[in-house]
């Protein structure tokens, strides 16, 4: 009863909303006297499009009934005896109206309690100012969208039922036009009878035909208008009904394969997918229903044809509606899961289709067969403007035809490919610069078939996102880059696969936060001051303002086709070795705030050396992909240094750890700025061996730093240009094993 309690407090626009909830179907009297009953129901827990549920809306109706009854049994006095009267009546109402579509009550009572819902809390918000106005907005598009459904499928039974009355009226009509036919053959048979005779039984029968033409007269023009206006209702549920098709096919669909293409990007996953699948479920239903109603139609006035514009406009209404479940069908044809966008050939890759309406339109009684081609971009723009490819496509896969399977549990009419694979590909010309690893293709799948007893074929396709082929995995770093970039700027609509060859670099930030936070499975991205760093070394700056670089752009070919000013490698290259190694290696760590990385040479000395000898830190090289060195402040007979050790990288990695490196270094004593090393790393650290079997012990690889003396130039001075070159003598030191470097210890 709270929800009636405060639906009662709603005033203006909002209140006559919920006036107009009411009516003849369900009286608001009916939701006042029984309000607390009726929010006690479990209306929800009735599935109204499964059929074995109507026994369960049978008792709901008869429930509501006797309620209904059993009130109006209670009311006493003179103002009591009226409303007695009127609950009377309502009860033996409802019992007619839903005793034979119990399941129509259920919806009707479904719709007006969450419509009732939607009000209190749009004007609970409103009362709370900008604050109050957080209300979920996807829960109030897909509400709006569920209120557009009701009115859709009460506009539909609306026209059932004049559509009903219709032929009712025209049997009736063709009845009485029998009985004018057959007076008119008894006129025509006196002429045998006597005079006398014959004119009285003449007389008496002109008269009858006089008035049942006069009837026929009035009642062909009531049919005829009676046709025209279920005409223009039909033509408003069209327009109701390709409005809310665009909503769902241009807007919600489009953005469902705007965040499937972003989770290549290591976006959020896309979901919703069963969501979209029952809105175009019931806009099937829907359409289809009004299509046979419109066939109905052009049926009846087959059977009776009379004057004026019925055939034309039944003729453009067909054409409308077939049009719209066109358009339905064709575009709910979609790729549920998408093949890899970096396909290697001759490797097996999987991918799945789905018909979002094939369940309701009753294609899996005769499954139909998908196959799946890789094609061009140069093909891809032909298809979608409907030119002929000639069935071209540009390699071959395998296993690359399935059958469309049915499953009764989720309601879903999917094709899964799992074992196809790329025999081989035909790559295009290149143009200019334009790697291997640039070159678009895309897997088409297609398919065709019949609803409505053959009445209707279609042929649907549908492209998967991009994809670039490689036969070595030492391209899928460039790959990887030419599909982020596809990934992230792409725009709805597109011609394939046109993308801006500049871009704003906050843009890219988000792109490259989005794939490092997904590449990490943590909420730790990448910071303000890490992207200027990364801004840093994309535009060759030394501004450490990010504001300086918010209206900044960068090409393509800064991101990925031209090397960093200095080094044979890009930018992409140089942050997706990062990426990699992180993620193989380092990920808990990042995940502590254990590495700062994002860090240059200088301002590491900077931050160092204004903490105590021991302090050090851990940052990715500037000068090798995949590489991270641990840079520390350490007291020199003549002054105190910042130290740089050779990068470390995957491959050494795979021989000790990081933790187990750094737990080796006993000058290292506090990670920046001031936690004590054992603390972050102690949990990471291998445990001591065990005692050996059969009295062997293993040896243990231990990493040692020469001391400071031996990185001094001939005039004992510490050169920091000499950094690396001694980073190089360590790491020659750490890889020679008669260097007692190799320690054995007997538990």
């Amino acid at each position: 009863m709270a929800v009636w309690i405060q639906a009662q407090q709603l005033q203006g626009e909002a209140l006559h909303q919920m006036q107009a909830l009411y009516g003849q179907h369900f009286p608001i009297e009916v939701r006042h006297y029984l309000a607390q009953w009726i929010e006690s129901q479990l209306w929800d827990s009735v599935e109204l499009d499964n059929p074995a549920e109507e026994a369960k809306a049978k008792r709901l109706l008869d429930n509501l009934v006797a309620e209904l009854q059993r009130k109006a049994q209670h009311q006493v006095g003179e103002d009591g005896f009226l409303l007695k009267i009127k609950l009377g009546h309502y009860a033996n109402q409802l019992k007619s109206t839903y005793d034979r579509c119990p399941l129509e009550l259920v919806r009707c009572i479904r719709h007006i309690l969450h419509s009732e819902q939607r009000l209190v809390q749009e004007a609970t918000n409103a009362s709370c100012g900008s604050g109050g106005q957080a209300m979920d907005s996807l829960s109030q598009r897909h509400q709006q969208i569920n209120q557009a459904f009701e009115e859709l499928r009460l506009a539909t039974q609306e026209t059932e039922n004049e559509l009903r009355n219709l032929q009712h009226n025209q049997e009736y009509f063709i009845i009485q036009y029998q009985e004018n036919l057959r007076i008119q053959a008894q006129l025509s048979s006196l002429a045998s009878l006597p005079p006398a005779e014959r004119t009285q039984r003449e007389t008496t029968l002109q008269s009858k035909r006089a008035t049942v033409e006069a009837w026929l007269t009035r009642e062909a023009s009531t049919l005829q208008k009676y046709r025209l206006d279920l005409s223009e209702q039909h033509q408003k549920s069209l327009a109701l009904l390709r409005k809310q098709q665009t909503l769902i096919l241009d807007e919600e669909l489009i953005q469902w394969k705007r965040r499937q293409q972003l989770a290549g990007n290591g976006g959020p996953p896309e979901g919703g997918l069963d969501v979209l699948q029952s809105w175009c479920e019931k806009l099937a239903d829907l359409i289809w229903q009004n299509r046979q109603q419109i066939r109905r139609c052009e049926h009846l006035t087959q059977q009776l044809p009379l004057p004026g514009p019925m055939e034309e406009l039944l003729s453009k209404l067909n054409a409308d509606i077939t049009d719209i479940i066109s358009a339905l069908v064709t575009s709910t044809f979609i790729i549920e899961k998408q093949p890899p966008q970096v396909l290697k050939t001759q490797t097996k890759f999987a991918a799945t289709v789905r018909l979002l309406v094939g369940g309701k339109l009753n294609v899996h009684m005769n499954p139909p067969q998908v196959k799946a081609v890789i094609v061009s971009e140069q093909q891809a723009k032909a298809l979608l403007k409907n030119e002929s490819t000639r069935n071209d496509s540009s390699g071959e896969i395998l296993n690359n035809n399935c059958v469309m399977e049915y499953h009764q549990a989720t309601g879903t009419l999917s094709a899964h490919f799992r074992n196809m694979s790329l025999k081989r590909i035909k790559r295009s010309d290149r143009r200019g610069a334009e790697s291997v690893t640039e070159e678009k293709f895309t897997v088409l799948f297609e398919s065709q078939f019949s609803v409505g007893g053959n009445e209707l074929v279609f042929h649907v396709k549908t492209l998967s996102l991009p994809v670039v082929v490689i036969v070595h995995g030492s391209q899928d770093n460039n790959a990887t880059a030419t599909v982020l970039w596809d990934n992230a700027f792409a725009e709805p609509g597109r011609v394939p696969f046109i993308v801006p060859d500049k871009v704003l670099w906050p843009q890219l930030c988000e792109a490259l936060d989005m794939k490092y936070k997904a590449e990490m499975h943590s909420g730790r991205g990448l910071s303000e001051d890490n992207l200027v760093f990364l801004a840093q070394k994309a535009f060759s700056s030394s501004s450490n303002n990010p504001e300086d670089y918010r209206n900044m752009t960068i090409s393509w070919a800064q991101f990925n086709r031209e090397s960093l000013p200095g080094r044979n490698f890009t930018f992409w290259q140089w942050f997706d070795g990062v990426v990699e190694l992180m993620k193989k290696h380092l990920k808990p760590h990042w995940n502590d705030g254990a590495i700062l990385g994002f860090v240059n040479k200088q301002q590491a000395q900077d931050m160092l050396l204004s903490k105590p000898n021991g302090t050090f830190l851990l940052r990715f090289s500037d000068s090798e992909i995949g590489g991270i060195t641990i840079a520390w402040v350490a007291e020199n007979p003549n002054k105190r240094l910042v130290w740089n050790l050779l990068p470390y990288t995957t491959k050494d990695f795979s021989i000790r750890s990081l933790a187990d490196r750094i737990s080796d270094l006993n000058h290292l004593l506090f990670l920046y700025p001031d936690r004590p090393k054992d603390e972050v790393f102690a949990k990471y650290y291998t445990p001591p061996l065990s005692k050996a079997v059969d009295g062997y012990v293993k040896p243990q690889i231990r990493q040692v730093v020469p001391e400071s003396d031996t990185m001094l130039d001939a005039d004992g001075d510490f050169d920091l240009e000499d950094t690396m070159d001694v980073a190089r003598h360590v790491e020659e030191l750490l890889r020679r094993p008669m260097a007692n470097q190799w320690s054995s210890q007997q538990s």
